[in-house]
């Protein structure tokens, strides 16, 4: 079984719990405004025109760069067993990411279960956009599903996802009632998801969910904006800031409320 994979980041501390090896495998039916990862989108390999800037000439070259190889199983695992000793002292493990992790579900699945097997702890980072059935294949092979809600409104999810967000809620019902499996994670886009009715609806919508894990808010990230500039790429969102220090308290005491624990990351 082969999966492809654009990229393989060791050492994350934001993909879940401790120290962690996170895979970002392509494929994604979104097309989300604030993209982090526009390599991830289409599930083949892709060729980008790269800028590189050479600091010492104050300069900026292109050259072509490919993003996506195939793995088999047991290809990825040997890269992933190389790093146990932090997933060991850390308890961390292997966090399956994307594009949309689930487009492989199949392939990751195995990957999961070999995962398993070595006693790694295992999330997937999810934006909920698949077929249930997918989510049961996976199930019993995974700790932590890292859950994004963006927009409650769906006339709003598909302006800036090209998506109905009916498939993602409904999901996150039926997962959340299987156990307490579920971390959702809300990223904070200034202007988009960050506005008091989005976050007071998803809040609602959360409080009325059987089993939370926990809530992690995410803070707007300016790395996609340079992603955009480095693969000449138009942008829809522009240049925004991160929000405020004071505003992200704000939008945390909102959530405190659901007594569930709530925690700012990055």
């Amino acid at each position: 079984m082969i999966g492809l994979v654009f990229d393989i980041k060791r050492f994350a501390l934001h993909d879940g719990p401790g120290i962690r090896t996170t895979v970002f495998l392509k494929g994604c039916s979104l097309r989300c405004w604030w993209c982090q990862n526009p390599e991830s989108i289409r599930d083949l390999p892709e060729t980008f025109q790269v800028k590189s800037f050479t600091t010492s000439y104050n300069s900026t070259c292109e050259e072509e760069t490919i993003f996506g190889k195939q793995y088999t199983v047991e290809e990825l695992m040997c890269e992933l067993i190389k790093d146990r000793i932090f997933y060991d002292e850390s308890c961390g493990g292997i966090t399956f990411s994307g594009g949309e992790p689930l487009v492989q579900y199949k392939y990751i699945g195995e990957c999961l279960k070999q995962c398993k097997s070595l006693g790694l702890n295992t999330a997937i980072d999810t934006s909920g956009y698949a077929a249930f059935a997918a989510f049961e294949y996976v199930y019993e092979s995974t700790d932590t599903f890292l859950y994004d809600i963006k927009l409650i409104n769906d006339d709003q999810h598909r302006r800036y996802t090209d998506v109905s967000n009916k498939l993602i809620l409904d999901n996150l019902k039926q997962l959340t009632n299987l156990g307490k499996k579920v971390a959702i994670r809300i990223p904070l886009i200034p202007g988009i998801t960050d506005t008091q009715i989005n976050l007071s609806d998803i809040t609602s919508f959360i409080a009325s969910l059987k089993h939370v894990k926990q809530i992690d808010l995410l803070p707007y990230n300016k790395i996609s904006e340079s992603k955009y500039k480095r693969f000449n790429k138009p942008s829809k969102l522009g240049e925004l800031q991160t929000q405020s220090e004071e505003r992200l308290l704000e939008i945390k005491s909102l959530f405190d409320s659901l007594n569930v624990k709530v925690s700012l990351k990055g």
